[in-house]
């Protein structure tokens, strides 16, 4: 009797180890999956050799080759911004705004950030998205737009066809935010476009 208790017993510690084995295996699994994803907090993926761009309530991820401007070098209504530079002339933006408009939906935000878009430009339509963060936030609206550059210190040649995309949305606090990419045509891969969109991140 007494040895097939302890058969038992013995039987029943070793499945137990065996399963925390598994299930601690199963957590560095986990733990380097999120690792390999990206370095954003609010979990949106940062592509290996990108930088993030913060301001006080939205993060988005920049290539490489685009260099970050800083508080004296970019316009007053930017939180954040960056540029791609080709031939001695800005070829892709990077720009993120923050309470430009009074918004109680990430819809109305957008209508206030398409109202920047400059005249003559072609909006090509609006759309909903999610962006990651808490799900107060995830809620946002992308504007697809295209114009042709007037070689403007600070923008592409003259006559340039330039393609630009906007989300825009609330954050925690209900203010407006917009993240804007513009870039001459050929200057920035449909990939890293996809690879800046979905690095946005909302607080």
């Amino acid at each position: 009797m007494s040895s097939t208790v302890i058969s038992r017993t013995g039987g029943g510690a070793g499945r137990r180890g065996a399963r925390r084995a598994g299930f601690a295996a199963h957590l560095a699994a986990l733990a380097l999956l999120v690792t390999a994803c990206g370095n954003d907090p609010a979990g949106a993926p940062v592509p290996e050799g990108w930088q993030v761009m913060r301001t006080d309530s939205v993060e988005v991820a920049r290539p490489p080759s685009f260099t970050e401007q800083g508080p004296g070098e970019r316009s007053r209504y930017n939180a954040a911004a960056a540029t791609l530079e080709e031939g001695g002339r800005t070829v892709a933006t990077i720009t993120v705004q923050l309470g430009f408009t009074n918004a109680r939906t990430a819809e109305q935000a957008a209508i206030g950030a398409e109202a920047g878009i400059a005249l003559g430009a072609t909006v090509e339509g609006q759309r909903d998205v999610r962006v990651a963060g808490g799900e107060k936030v995830r809620d946002a609206r992308r504007i697809d737009f295209a114009f042709t550059s007037s070689g403007e210190p600070g923008t592409p040649a003259e006559g340039t066809r330039v393609d630009g995309v906007i989300v825009a949305g609330l954050d925690s606090a209900d203010t407006a935010y917009a993240v804007r990419v513009d870039a001459a045509q050929g200057a920035l891969s449909d990939a890293d476009l996809k690879r800046i969109l979905d690095s946005i991140a909302v607080e």
